[in-house]
């Protein structure tokens, strides 16, 4: 421990606000009030060795100690890394009293993380403000005047006279305490813990630390080490450039968001409220029965109330928790800045950076307009509709937050205008509210009836699937081609447009043949090939020719005879009305012939 914080334990220990609870800081200890700024928020008394967490939240060390791991690998005991035989040493994990972050000690133990001189200013400055007379700290006899600002010493009048006759102390700066407490704002010097008596004035850049001129000269001196005060504006600004050009305008983000909520929730209650009255008063004129039933409507929006609120207070709790942390950082940078010395704004700057960045990347900041889509205006008391049997009373009057309207309902899909003979058809009926908006919920008594409208007791059997989401996916598979008529109901009653006409085109047919000119060409001459046009040729050719019997004179397909390229497979029905006979088509011969024609 150093000079410095030997000195500043005493001034604490002997403090008579050092034992005070959280309630002196309200100004119940006598009137006086305690800077919070210097209180630990756990142990309630001033900072001793006050440890910046990651998380820019401070406490006194042995309170950090006495955190529970909120995780521990092996290695690692009482908060201080312990190896054990044949493993290297681990680090232990502990949650931050005051945000619930998770915080790494490091390796080397509480004693490593870095060290609040913010908060040891703000100490010494309570101590000064709080106490009438301060006892010298070199001859313990007479009442301090003044402060040396090196030794971090309070002084008698004697003790500074000797002071300023010792060499080594000869040049130091002695301030009166009436002076500091008229300042309000102590900026002590940063004392080197391995030279108590040398200020941190350099900083050495390959270490990326903090150094006095002993360190500089010793462990540093192949290093290059610079003056704070020609580095400050570097590493200052990176501080500077993250606060004020990113964090700050988040800042004012999430307080425009938090009061949103806020006023989202007196929204909400204003609307419930106004229902259990549109309720109360519609209930009023009936019976016990009416009452009970009356009572179940106040539940039903109490639950509603319920879910809404607690949606919206998990969002307040999530802004406010991200507001906390980003006006922590926020708050704590440029105090830093603004209040720290060269020495302190460096020695604090890696924590610091750290703690912003991940502000930066893993913040919780959703935009304002995203905020509470819905601050209750869907729930609604429709007196008119049917609520059962109460004791044997007919009922009506429902909480509901939409309501669905038959001629606001859409179908979906092309399968509710073609279909195919023997495919599988689809499409999907969307159920909606008086605002056309879907219902977001399931449930409903969905018919669809398919009738075939030319053939008699020709039906098809629809299968219709509750997506829980408002809307209903139908399937059919049509055996039959012609015209239905398709039936879409919702609790007995026609959607709008029903009932709509579904045409099913019958099955395609394939060619199995080729589109060529002729069979001779096709076949190469073979006497056997036979074609779907009827044609023949003289001298026992089969098949057609050009310019030959029955010959389109054009290119067509040999397996029906179509002229017509993109066209279906004409079926033996038509291929025997143009021939005349289906004999020429193959009716007492096989049909090898025509898939001869393709082979070939």
């Amino acid at each position: 421990m150093s000079h410095c914080d030997q000195i500043l334990e005493k001034d604490v220990d002997s403090s008579p606000s050092a034992t005070t609870n959280s309630s002196s800081k309200n100004g119940d200890n006598g009137g006086v009030v305690i800077n919070a700024r210097a209180v630990c928020r756990v142990c309630k008394c001033l900072y001793r060795e006050p440890k910046i967490m990651q998380c820019l939240h401070t406490f006194c060390a042995d309170c950090v100690r006495q955190l529970e791991p909120f995780s521990v690998s092996s290695g690692v005991h009482n908060g201080k890394a312990v190896p054990l035989a044949g493993e290297p040493p681990s680090a232990v994990t502990v949650l931050c009293p005051e945000c619930d972050s998770e915080v790494d000690i490091p390796l080397s133990g509480v004693d490593g993380l870095t060290t609040d001189h913010l908060a040891l200013d703000e100490v010494f400055l309570e101590t000064l403000m709080s106490k009438n007379s301060v006892v010298c700290d070199l001859c313990s006899d007479g009442d301090a005047e003044k402060r040396c600002e090196v030794c971090s010493v309070n002084l008698c009048e004697f003790c500074i006279q000797a002071h300023r006759r010792q060499k080594r102390t000869s040049s130091h700066t002695v301030q009166c305490l009436e002076d500091l407490k008229t300042q309000g704002c102590l900026s002590r010097p940063v004392l080197c813990s391995l030279h108590p008596a040398q200020e941190l004035r350099l900083f050495c850049e390959p270490c990326d630390l903090p150094v006095c001129l002993e360190c500089a000269a010793t462990f540093h001196r192949d290093h290059r080490c610079l003056p704070t005060r020609d580095v400050i504006d570097r590493h200052g600004g990176r501080i500077r450039d993250l606060v004020t050009g990113r964090l700050r305008p988040r800042l004012d983000q999430l307080e425009e968001s938090l009061r949103k909520v806020d006023l989202s929730q007196e929204t909400l209650q204003t609307r419930v409220d106004a229902a259990v009255d549109e309720v109360r008063s519609f209930a009023r004129g009936y019976a016990s029965a009416v009452e009970s039933h009356c009572l179940l409507l106040l539940r039903r929006l109490e639950e509603l109330g319920l879910q809404r609120r607690s949606h919206l207070h998990l969002q307040r709790a999530q802004l406010q928790q991200a507001l906390s942390d980003t006006r922590r950082g926020v708050e704590f940078a440029e105090r830093l800045l603004t209040c720290g010395s060269d020495a302190e704004i460096l020695s604090a700057k890696d924590v610091t950076l750290r703690r912003l960045a991940v502000l930066m990347e893993t913040g919780y900041n959703p935009p304002p307009e995203a905020v509470c889509p819905d601050e209750g205006s869907s729930i609604c008391f429709l007196p008119q509709e049917s609520a059962g049997e109460m004791a044997g009373y007919p009922m009506v009057g429902v909480i509901h937050t939409k309501t669905l309207e038959l001629s606001r309902c859409t179908i979906e899909g092309e399968g509710l205008q073609r279909g195919r003979e023997g495919q599988r058809g689809e499409f999907t009926l969307v159920c909606r509210d008086f605002a056309g908006e879907q219902m977001g919920r399931g449930g409903e008594a969905v018919l669809v009836s398919m009738v075939h409208k030319e053939k008699k007791d020709c039906r098809v059997e629809a299968a219709v699937v509750d997506n829980n989401d408002g809307s209903y996916s139908v399937s059919y598979t049509p055996m039959e081609p012609g015209p239905y008529s398709v039936w879409v109901c919702v609790k007995a009653l026609h959607v709008k447009g029903s009932p709509f006409v579904l045409n099913v085109r019958r099955q395609v047919r394939w060619h199995r043949g080729t589109f060529h000119c002729c069979s001779f060409c096709s076949s190469g001459g073979s006497k056997e090939a036979r074609c779907g046009c009827m044609g023949t040729m003289p001298g026992g050719f089969q098949g057609c020719g050009h310019g030959h019997k029955g010959h389109p004179g054009k290119p067509h397909w040999s397996c029906c005879g179509s002229t017509v390229e993109a066209s279906e497979c004409l079926p033996q029905s038509v291929i025997t009305a143009v021939g005349g006979t289906i004999t020429a088509v193959g009716g007492t011969g096989s049909p090898r012939g025509h898939l001869r024609t393709v082979e070939l």
